[in-house]
């Protein structure tokens, strides 16, 4: 038995998401594991490090998969990506250690969010960012940003009121502005359910001032979703990176 790492960017436009489920064919592990099986003609089950929701997209999301015997990577890749639909594609695989594991190897994982702040959506990049066509502060995104790095509490940034634990780490969160495209960029231990595009809609309403900075620190106290900000949409979101060496992910 062999176990093998891959790397997959998709565009997750017309997806339900990353998790296979019973009564949709459009899933990305749904896909994955439809077109490796007939390639390796025996089931397959490919382990992600972790779900997105319908619409969000990845371009370094990452699964692990156990085949009967060792393969030629390079050859598995470009026929894989021969059978895939052109929205997804697996962009590295790697023979791995047999206890690596997507998701419970992982140490930590890196998400990006992107906003359009013109006053009509950009043609080009519409499917890949929120359009927000109000001016912000971004100092005062930053500001807010802040309060939120470190280990906390964040069940009052999650829609999932059954998570055994809603402690996580954020390492940083960098707000960087090019013109009317912000981007968002949040590296942390492990995001719950929505958690992201929570922080975003409570980053965006501290830019436009209907939030103080200091109100996000109130969120960690209180722990109640109705006090954090709106859920942003899905399309701004990305999968950037998902670290298994804890120095890459802390940068120490």
């Amino acid at each position: 038995m062999r176990t093998y790492k891959l790397t997959i960017a998709y565009d997750g436009s017309r997806f339900r998401g990353w998790q296979r489920q019973p009564d949709t064919d459009f899933t990305v592990q749904g896909i994955l594991e439809k077109e490796i099986s007939l390639l390796a003609g025996y089931a397959v089950e490919v382990q992600g490090s972790g779900r997105t929701d319908g619409g969000v997209h990845a371009a370094g999301q990452t699964a692990s998969i156990v085949l009967s015997g060792k393969v030629e990577e390079k050859s598995f890749q470009k026929v894989l990506n021969e059978c895939l639909p052109e929205d997804i594609r697996v962009i590295g695989i790697e023979l791995v250690k047999n206890k690596f594991h997507a998701r419970y190897s992982a140490c930590g994982k890196c998400y990006e969010y992107r906003i359009d702040t013109t006053e009509r959506p950009n043609v080009f990049s519409r499917k890949y960012t929120f359009h927000y066509p109000y001016k912000l502060d971004v100092n005062k995104m930053r500001q807010t940003a802040d309060t939120l790095i470190g280990t906390h509490d964040f069940a009052g940034f999650t829609d999932r009121v059954d998570e055994r634990s809603t402690v996580r780490r954020i390492y940083n969160i960098a707000v960087r502005q090019s013109g009317s495209l912000i981007k968002i960029e949040y590296r942390g231990s492990g995001f719950m359910y929505h958690m992201v595009r929570i922080l975003t809609g409570t980053l965006l309403e501290a830019g436009t001032g209907e939030r103080t900075p200091e109100s996000a620190a109130e969120v960690l106290r209180s722990g109640v979703r109705a006090d954090a900000g709106f859920l942003a949409p899905a399309s701004g979101l990305c999968l950037k990176q998902v670290y298994y060496d804890e120095t890459e992910l802390t940068g120490k």
